[in-house]
């Protein structure tokens, strides 16, 4: 990847100054440098910083970056990390250091982000129609002899559109057909002779060049493992049967692609089986909420629960409120809400109180609901809480946490504040 063309935007970040923009942020640091803050050292809990603040594990992130490398080592796949989980490149840049083949992104928007901090390799996991957009990636790749750009076709329309709006390009862009996961799933092409017809449409234009195929095996309906493997079954098969059918011209390998956070041991497994082709294959794993974990919906999905010899993901997020409001001795209210807090799968999780330094569980607290500023508390005849103390919550879907959030403290187990984490959503 090109570190050398990352260097100057991420030395910007740390160069940006700290001021208004950034909630959570000590008062007092306004002026300094991000970098001049994150020398500072500060604790979360005892050195200015201001609730609601958002803290990511330092310790819990090098575990599930490490873990995953591991994972898709052991497996033998290429991992793409889907970056709209955080939109953040120093943690695009932390991924590829730890194996990433590059990383998936769904819109042109977070492809400029990526390009901006020299990601060089990006999966764009949906059909690209917009004739600016892909006007702008036709630059990038007549530009940069090293960037390799993909993203999905999904139909014949598609992909005329893509042709009128690439004609004249230095390069063609590489695609691959997309499946769907059945009826009534979210996008892709429906049935394998549909498939088929999409990809003749790509091989009669000079701006496109088919490369494989993909699919995303989290929309399979009333999914379960049974047919979630049927579903990689589908879409193995599709491309040992492009790849017989002389598809595939002029290519160094096959891109068979697939991987959400909660069913990627099937995806193991089904790549695993897949037949020798005419070229090497490259499979593509995109998995990308494993970053941060949750305390909730992907706590119940990962893969990990089923196959607990491969390691288990920690949730790495905490938000951190205080109690402003104790109106009866049933209810409180905290000072984060849903400007804050993840809240599209599931409220967040009551999991510790600090009051004067110590820290206990939240015994009897629930958060019960949010306001846009507040959150809900329901607190049990033993919930021992008072107006200042802190609350630490627990979030579930990494992806509605980190969008609302510009800069969010990376925190050592003690509390010290040891970088910040800026995202671009």
């Amino acid at each position: 990847m090109s570190a050398d063309t990352a260097a100057a935007p991420l030395a910007a970040l740390v160069a940006d100054r700290v001021d208004h923009r950034f909630k959570g942020l000590p008062p007092d640091a306004d002026g300094l440098s991000v970098g001049e803050l994150a020398a500072q050292r500060r604790n979360l809990f005892t050195d200015g910083f201001t609730t609601p603040v958002l803290a990511l594990s330092a310790e819990r992130l090098t575990h599930n970056l490490e873990l995953m490398e591991t994972y898709a080592t052991r497996h033998g796949l290429a991992f793409a990390p889907h970056g709209k989980t955080s939109m953040a490149p120093q943690l695009f840049w932390r991924q590829i250091e730890h194996g990433a083949w590059g990383i998936t992104l769904a819109v042109p928007h977070q492809v400029r982000v990526a390009r901006e901090f020299g990601i060089d390799r990006i999966f764009l996991a949906n059909e690209l129609v917009d004739a600016a957009a892909l006007r702008w990636i036709a630059t990038e790749l007549a530009g940069d002899p090293g960037f390799r750009f993909i993203c999905y076709v999904d139909s014949v329309r598609g992909v005329e559109l893509m042709d009128a709006a690439l004609r004249g390009s230095a390069r063609p862009v590489d695609v691959v057909v997309e499946l769907a996961a059945g009826e009534g799933a979210r996008t892709g092409v429906r049935t394998e002779a549909q498939c088929a017809a999409v990809a003749d449409a790509v091989a009669a234009t000079a701006t496109l060049r088919l490369v494989g195929v993909a699919g995303y095996e989290g929309e399979v309906p009333d999914a379960d493992p049974g047919r979630v493997h049927a579903w990689l079954r589908r879409l193995t098969a599709l491309a040992a049967e492009f790849d017989g059918a002389g598809r595939f011209k002029g290519l160094d390998e096959i891109v068979v692609s697939a991987g959400g956070s909660a069913w990627f041991d099937a995806v193991a497994d089904v790549f695993a089986e897949i037949p020798e082709l005419s070229l090497p294959v490259l499979k593509l794993l995109r998995s990308g909420a494993y970053v941060s974990h949750d305390d909730g919906h992907y706590r119940k999905l990962t893969p990990f629960a089923r196959v607990p010899e491969e390691g288990a993901l920690h949730p790495a997020f905490r938000l951190w409120s205080q109690v402003v409001s104790r109106p009866s001795p049933e209810q409180a209210f905290s000072n984060a809400g849903k400007r804050d807090a993840a809240h599209d799968l599931d409220l967040p999780f009551a999991q510790v109180v600090r009051r004067d330094g110590a820290e206990r569980p939240a015994a009897g607290i629930e958060v019960s609901g949010l306001s846009d500023q507040h959150a809900w508390l329901r607190t049990a005849p033993e919930a021992d809480l008072e107006v200042g103390d802190w609350l630490g919550m627990g979030l579930s879907h990494p992806c509605t946490s980190f969008d609302k959030w510009q800069l969010i403290p990376l925190v050592e187990a003690d509390g010290t504040v040891v970088d910040y984490i800026r995202t671009f959503f």
